[in-house]
């Protein structure tokens, strides 16, 4: 099978994967990677089951990756020597009936893609464009290294595959804006950290500069080959559901990225005749930081960046997400809704989630409120099928659920508040209190 870069927006022409190029060079828009469709559909849709059924956690290296079980969707030219797996995918689809009582919508399932080495999705996509980087120093002696703007998350996923890989990079932090736990993680990894004083709107800018000039190769969202890895979960839970199609999957919006990543994987399977019906797609977004859902008001048409401002899902602070252009179509397509999630809301989500078992991040919570929000206003029918995936675990924000359990957040008080009941170690003392 062939994939090729080519335009997003349909502008003639075709461009190899193992080279430096991330924007179509006639009008701009970012890339997408394109694959033989008709290669697609000439294998049977049973056999790609069998194929994909085959394969799990027990297959041979690197078959055993949740991503690399499907290579021949994500990178089919990969030679097995140039891959860079850390035991990616196959991340649980967990049902979650009280969680979704508890926020009004009782057939709620939870794709756990925080359950990952880096503890984030963003594992799925750097698997791919770490190992197409080194097929790329292999065989050309280049880039020399590999650079991202974050808030946390994808700097974590690019330092442990650069460092498992032994290739360079650095990573672009806005100062102050990340949690500990993330900001150790690329530490760990022995990667540059470069805190810069701005927002992560300001350190894309610059790192795309960067970029432009050779420096580094960029890493973010924006790269075609980070969506390749990133859309198998669609392919992952359709699998884990019987290869079946949930009516909603949910998900938190920030640069956009996975958006563009769930609705390119659909559109695969689909394409191939392993599912014959699309589910809808529905993104939510931090009030602070709430670019799309305004675009979504006003049609879906264009997006006008904003200054993002404060929220506990830092992860999600993005005024100006760079994979905008691709998400709105993706949307369009996919009959999408976007919800704005105010600061309470998230936080009164975070904890009823957790007191029914789950441990989620604040982006995650997020993404729980906007299935609220949407279960409240009727788009969300009560039969409804519902995926909401988890982008990351909740350790890695341990501020954030501190604040949570304790009740501090405005909108967890009632929700959540637990605090330790100190006694002496006197046994009447303990039975009175463990009592129901």
């Amino acid at each position: 099978m062939h994939a090729a870069f080519a335009c997003s927006e349909g502008c003639p022409g075709e461009f190899p994967l193992f080279q430096p190029r991330y924007e179509c060079p006639r009008c701009g828009a970012l890339l997408e990677v394109r694959h033989d469709a008709a290669a697609l559909r000439a294998r049977p849709r049973a056999e790609w089951r069998a194929l994909f059924d085959s394969r799990g956690p027990a297959s041979p290296w690197p078959l055993a990756s949740g991503v690399w079980g499907k290579r021949e969707w994500v990178l089919p030219e990969i030679e097995d020597r140039d891959v860079v797996s850390l035991g990616e995918g196959w991340s649980p689809l967990v049902p979650a009936p009280r969680a979704g009582r508890a926020l009004g919508h009782e057939r709620l399932w939870v794709k756990q893609c925080g359950h990952a080495h880096t503890g984030s999705f963003k594992d799925l996509g750097m698997t791919v464009l770490v190992s197409a980087v080194r097929r790329m120093r292999r065989t050309t002696g280049g880039p020399v290294a590999v650079a991202c703007a974050s808030t946390g998350d994808t700097s974590a996923a690019l330092a442990a595959y650069c460092a498992a890989a032994d290739i360079p990079c650095a990573v672009l932090l806005p100062r102050g804006k990340i949690s500990a736990a993330q900001l150790v993680q690329p530490l760990s990894h022995g990667a540059r950290v470069l805190a810069l004083d701005t927002d992560f709107d300001g350190c894309m800018r610059i790192v795309r500069a960067l970029a432009a000039e050779g420096t580094v190769y960029l890493a973010n969202s924006m790269n075609a080959l980070r969506v390749e890895g990133q859309k198998t979960v669609a392919l992952e839970l359709c699998e884990q559901l019987g290869w079946t199609v949930p009516d909603w999957v949910f998900l938190p919006g920030g640069n956009l990225g996975n958006t563009a990543a769930l609705a390119a994987g659909f559109e695969m399977l689909h394409a191939s005749g392993i599912i014959d019906r699309m589910p809808r797609i529905g993104v939510a977004q931090a009030a602070a930081a709430a670019p799309l859902h305004a675009s979504f008001l006003a049609g879906l048409e264009r997006l006008e960046p904003v200054a993002a401002g404060p929220t506990a899902a830092t992860a999600i602070r993005i005024g100006a997400p760079v994979s905008a252009a691709k998400a709105l179509r993706a949307l369009r397509r996919f009959d999408g809704r976007v919800e704005r999630v105010e600061e309470r809301e998230l936080a009164e989500a975070a904890g009823l989630a957790n007191r029914a078992g789950l441990y989620v991040c604040p982006q995650t919570a997020v993404a729980l409120g906007g299935v609220r929000r949407a279960a409240a206003s009727g788009a969300v029918r009560w039969e409804d099928r519902v995926v909401v995936l988890a982008t990351a675990h909740g350790l890695k924000f341990t501020e954030f659920e501190q604040a949570v359990v304790a009740g501090e957040l405005p909108g967890a008080e009632g929700a959540a508040g637990n605090r330790p009941i100190e006694l002496p170690a006197d046994l009447d003392a303990v039975r009175h209190a463990v009592a129901p």
